[in-house]
Formats: C-alpha cells, structure tokens, sequence
C-alpha cells in the first residue's frame, strides 16, 4: 500500500471520527500533502477495492431489475476499460467528453480515464448537436465515449475525436465499448499524475451567462471532497443514494467521490418520470441510510405520503440551491430526521454545510466545513462584515477550489480579485456563525431603497399549497424603482384565475415585512437551465421588456384587490 494510499486514509479517519465534533474537525483536519503524485483511481479507489467483495455500486431499473457490482468488479471493469481507451491512443493528458446515463459504464469509464491520467468532460445527455460543438470545441476532448441512442448527434458535430460507443448500432469509424469486457488485463499502472495536472473539466450550468468551462485538478475533486463525506456521513459499508444526473458536478460530488471515499454503497434508482411513492419505496426497501436531494425532490416528496416511515435512513441532505424551512419542518414531524442543507458550487466542493452532531437553524445553510475559509464581504467596503458576498480566503487557499476557469484570464481575474474567491452569492452570518443564504449578487435588487432577497420571499411563497415553484424578481416601477414580482408554477388541482392569485398576494402579505410586500404574481412555466436550476435573469429580462411595452405580460396587482390595499 503506497504512502498515498494511507495520507489519504488519515484524513478520512479523522473527519469520519470527528463526525459529530465540529469544533476539533475544523481545528484538526488539514488537507493531506501527496508530494509529487496522485492518482485518487489507483492510490485510493483501487487500493481499497482489489479483492474487497462489498458492494460499490447497486443499480435498480425501473422495471425491477437491478445489477450489484463489488469493489473488486469495479477496480477489474475500470481496468479493462483504461486498455481498450490506452490501445485507442487515450493518454495522460486527453481530454475524453463522456456523455453516458446512470449506468455501469459511466462509472466504469470515471475511474478508467483517471487511470490513464487523462481528463474527463463530464456532459448530460439532454445537450443537443449545438451545444456539443461548443463543449468539444471550448473542451478540446480528442475522444468521446457515448450511447449508440445518442451518438447520432455528434454527426453534427465537427471535430478530429473519436468516438467510443456503448451499445449498438456501432456507426462505421467508431470504437464498440463492448470489446472492452472480453479482455483479460493486468491492474493498470500508475500514471504518475502530479497532484496539479487537470483531471475534469465542468461546464456550469449557465443561470445568468454562457456556461463556464471550470478545471479541476487530481486533488481539488478527489480530496477536496473529503469535506463533503464529512457532511454526508456515509460509514464503510452504508448504503447512499443521491439524486442528481449524470454530466453535472453534484453527481460526481455524491454519486462518485463522497460515498467511495466513505467506502460505501452508491445506490441508483433509475426512472424516466419521478414518482414519489416508488422512490421511496425504493429507498426502503434498499435500506438507504443516506439521502441527499435537491429541493426540487424534496418538494415534491413531502406531497407524497411519508407515513411510510424513513426504514434506515439515519442522514438527509439537501443541496443545489437553498432549502425551504416549510420542507424541513415537514420532513422531521413525518420521520424524525432533520434535512442539513449544505452549499457549494462546481467551482468549490461543498464549503457550507448543516453538519452532524450540530444544532440546524431553520434557513441556515450552516457552518464552513473544515479546511474551507469562508469570509463574508461587503461589496461596498471590500472588509470583512456579518453581511456580504460569500468568499474564500487565498491566504488559507483550500484543496477543493477549481483551479480556475479555464482560457479566461479575464473571468479567472475578477474571481481572484484582492486575493479572495468570489462566488457571487450573498449571505449573512449570526452571532454562533451560522450562514444564511441571501441570493446571487445578480438577483438581489433594491425595492424603495429596501434590499430585497428573492430567497426570503420564495420561502414564504411554497408555504402556500397552491405554489409548486416560485421565482421572485424586480418588476420595474415609476414610484419604487423596482418591485418584488412572483412567477409562480402553480400546484396540481390549482387554476391560473384571480382567486387563486389573490389568494397567494393576501398569504405573502401575512408572513412578510411591509417593505418585502409581493406586489405583482404571474402563473408561468419557470425558465430553468438544463440542470434544472431557474432562470432568474431571463425573468428579469422579460419584466424589462415589458416595460418597454416589447413583451405583454398576464399578471394581477396587489392593487386590482381592495383586500390588500392601505
């Protein structure tokens, strides 16, 4: 067992037994050094896996069938996988786009390309002929591994890479993926990848502006989410399942490095419509005992029926944007668990989180987690302050951190400046260091000189049953200069009509300050990126243009009803 392989394991046992110790985690843990070398496929995952019997990865079907694969099936598949990628030219350095679904081969292909040093372009399946061009473009991936159902899109797509294909047809030219398995292959050999050689490559989901090409290094992801296993608490042998989908970070956040640095089981239910009542019973019957989900899941859970009970469940996370107190209240009083929301960003491993053995305050994204300096900056000042925009010190620069977006000194620039990491969301921070989340810089607006959080304003909206999503932006007025408009996705079994919307005005005006008052609502499909996240700036966009008179809006104003007025 190689040095690596136990400088890693020390700092995983120590957040694992500082588990509910924040105090002495926080004091205690420093990321590990690895020299000049480090492979997290060979020195960890393989180091941990070769002979262990236990399963890694569990994936059920829709249907009911489902497939096991151990830690020993994984180190072999990879293995086999890093040969037929090696003899198809694939080296320390390549950058290989891999555009799969939640199935074997994704993970199969993770840890291969890891192993031959080269670097992965993880990219979602959704992603059409246009926007393929800009990832292989931007992203310069030389080869790309693809299911047969969607290898046609890249016909469109120019380009000297090839392409590996899972499945058949096998179009003329490319490589079937198949081969891979028929080989007998020794364990694939270090690369002698330096800790700072690049090994992913994300685009971000793109809420305000073109997707950002992010680079991460061999340790930013495989050891800078030491922090997150210590939020998800997953033990060796526990059973962990994560809603996320393939080609963004979050998956390989929870469905890759967290749960195997935790040596435990990645469980995957794959559906094509999501359907409350059989994730759960899904989650029950596999003994999931942690959970982690976005908002979005978690919604639509909690008008499920929950009286099934939590089976194993011991933690819950929630994670990708801001959680709903309503959700959480919710969830305890069913199952007894309390959500720990967390927050992190493609360019920073989770850095903020609810943790275990600590109090979780109702809206609190929680506490800096170990080894990542958080500071709250007044845009204004540009010193530290208990309000501001969320950073990361440089002086104390963490393992986690991207290493910056990559072909874009001027982006890189702005997000380094004054020896800090900008994130470009707001925050505040109360007298026991909790952190409460505001909203991007580019979405909180001035409303009669009044700052406005859309967050605060959403969370009261969902309170309402009538209110499935909400997005608050500023409408543009004459008196107030801007404000506070709701588009809202209404629940099933609401209809878009006057009650409904005076409804949710006279609600809002209950459980908000006077100078927080929602003062238009418009029933509308929420623009959202193709990770799911909602487009506020597009909202923003259009309530400009309907100013101008270029765009005619359907909306009700606080005003049209005498209930609300004075």
């Amino acid at each position: 067992m190689s040095n690596n392989t136990e400088t890693y394991r020390q700092a995983r046992d120590l957040l694992q037994e500082l588990s509910k110790d924040y105090g002495r985690a926080v004091s205690e843990f420093t990321w590990p050094d690895f020299g000049d070398s480090f492979n997290w496929a060979i020195d960890w995952f393989d180091a941990n896996a070769r002979g262990n019997s236990r399963t890694a990865l569990w994936i059920v079907e829709e249907d009911g069938s489902e497939a096991k694969y151990t830690f020993d099936d994984m180190a072999r598949r990879s293995d086999q996988v890093a040969a037929l990628l090696a003899a198809n030219g694939v080296t320390r350095g390549d950058r290989v786009l891999l555009m799969l679904n939640n199935q074997v081969e994704l993970w199969d292909t993770m840890l291969a390309v890891m192993k031959l040093g080269g670097v992965i372009l993880p990219t979602t399946t959704a992603l059409g002929p246009l926007e393929l061009v800009d990832r292989i473009e931007r992203g310069g991936a030389r080869y790309v591994v693809v299911n047969a159902a969607d290898v046609g899109k890249f016909d469109q797509v120019p380009g000297g890479y090839t392409r590996f294909v899972v499945g058949a047809p096998v179009p003329d030219g490319a490589v079937d993926f198949r081969q891979a398995y028929a080989q007998q292959v020794p364990p694939t050999a270090h690369p002698g990848t330096a800790p700072a050689d690049t090994q992913l490559l994300y685009f971000t989901s793109g809420t305000t502006s073109k997707p950002k090409l992010v680079e991460h290094s061999q340790v930013s992801y495989p050891v800078g989410h030491l922090a997150t296993s210590f939020w998800v608490a997953a033990r060796p042998g526990d059973v962990h399942l994560n809603i996320s989908s393939p080609g963004w970070a979050k998956h390989a956040w929870s469905c890759f490095f967290a749960p195997w640095i935790a040596q435990a089981t990645i469980f995957v239910y794959n559906y094509a419509r999501f359907d409350a009542v059989k994730l759960l019973a899904q989650v029950r019957r596999a003994e999931v005992n942690t959970f982690c989900a976005p908002p979005t899941v978690w919604r639509m859970l909690i008008k499920a029926d929950l009286s099934g009970g939590r089976g194993a469940l011991r933690e819950l996370m929630s994670a990708g944007e801001p959680l709903n107190p309503e959700v959480m209240e919710q969830v305890r009083n069913a199952w007894g668990l309390t959500i720990r929301d967390g927050y992190g960003q493609t360019e920073l491993p989770l850095a903020i989180g609810n943790v275990p053995g600590m109090p979780v305050k109702p809206g609190s994204m929680g506490l800096p987690l170990p080894g990542v300096p958080i500071v709250l900056i007044d845009p204004l000042t540009g010193q530290r302050a208990d309000e501001g925009e969320i950073c990361v010190d440089l002086a104390q620069r963490p393992m986690s951190l991207m290493t910056g977006y990559l072909g874009d000194d001027e982006r890189n620039a702005e997000a380094m400046a004054d020896n800090l990491y900008h994130t470009g969301d707001v925050a505040s921070r109360d007298a026991d260091g909790y952190i409460f989340y505001i909203g991007r810089t580019d979405d909180v607006f001035k409303s009669s000189d009044y700052k406005i959080s859309p967050f605060e304003l959403e969370s009261v909206l969902i309170e309402h049953p009538a209110v499935a999503e909400a997005a608050i932006v500023p409408a543009p007025d004459e008196v107030r200069l801007s404000v506070p408009k709701a588009y809202v996705a209404l629940a099933a079994g609401f209809e878009p009509d006057e009650r409904t919307a005076l409804s949710i005005l006279r609600h809002a005006r209950e459980n908000l300050a006077p100078y927080q008052r929602i003062r238009r609502i418009e029933f509308f499909d929420l623009p959202k990126t193709i990770s799911g996240k909602i487009r506020r700036v597009d909202l923003r966009g259009r309530e400009v243009a309907a100013a101008q008179g270029a765009t005619r809006v359907t909306e009700w104003r606080d005003d049209q009803f005498p209930e609300l007025r004075g």
